[in-house]
């Protein structure tokens, strides 16, 4: 890809979610960390963006900021996950995804591959829409309380007319007896809907979700297939999992 396409790509890439990552750019753009940094370095010049640690800003956005929200350790473990996550994703497969950051960061590293993704998250639908590999179907509904979801009675109907490869689910907290639960009562029914939409389910959880929060019980550990989480994760609770068949993926951030 020549210069002048990266940068084009990178724009449209901000002008879509705002904020980009050098992590992100050099996984879509196919280069290297070094190259896209020259790259955002260019386009600063320019005025077409403006650079801060670990990646850029659309110039509208607040200029106080001068570290990207991808720098903390809650967010490295994201999207440590998220990059594990899409690795699972098989060429063909139907994917659900749920509403969540992480689930947002498995989407990006699903550009560019031959598959379905069906999702309820707004935030899904940004980072996949200008793909054209990607064949996105985005689940009707009401628009939740929580922003860039879609929830209610229609998005849990058309829910139940799908079934998919594989699902990618996120909570707010994992108990120590392996219960998967959340905040709002506007997702729980969905959650609920997405773990018995696939034929494989992921649970997707960092170490602050051991045990998190939430009072609003989805289902259990037995209830996955496997869970992606970080280094710090309670190893006893996450024995609950493979206790009952399931999988267990530790990664770093």
């Amino acid at each position: 890809m020549m210069t002048h396409q990266r940068e084009a790509a990178i724009l449209e890439r901000l002008r879509a979610v705002g904020s980009v990552t050098v992590v992100e750019l050099s996984r879509l753009l196919d280069v290297s960390g070094a190259t896209i940094r020259r790259d955002l370095e260019r386009l600063e010049l320019s005025g077409s963006l403006r650079r801060v640690h670990g990646g850029a800003l659309a110039p509208s956005m607040n200029e106080e900021m001068d570290v990207l929200p991808d720098v903390d350790d809650d967010t490295r473990e994201k999207e440590a996950i998220a990059v594990r996550a899409a690795e699972l994703v098989a060429d063909g497969d139907v994917v659900l995804l749920d509403i969540g950051i992480t689930t947002m960061r498995i989407a990006r590293h699903l550009r560019g591959r031959d598959i379905t993704v069906i999702t309820n998250s707004l935030a899904v639908l940004d980072a996949l829409r200008d793909d054209e590999s990607v064949s996105l179907v985005l689940l009707g509904g009401m628009v939740g309380r929580k922003p860039r979801t879609l929830v209610g009675p229609l998005t849990e109907e058309t829910l139940g007319m799908v079934r998919a490869n594989i699902a990618f689910i996120s909570s707010t907290g994992v108990r120590p007896d392996g219960s998967i639960v959340v905040d709002l009562s506007q997702e729980a029914s969905i959650k609920m809907r997405l773990l018995q939409s696939a034929d494989r389910v992921v649970l997707t959880a960092t170490t602050a979700k051991f045990p998190g929060s939430g009072s609003l019980r989805i289902g259990h550990l037995s209830d996955v297939a496997m869970v992606i989480a970080t280094e710090g994760a309670d190893p006893a609770t996450l024995a609950l999992c493979e206790k009952a068949g399931g999988e267990v993926l530790i990664v770093a951030a």
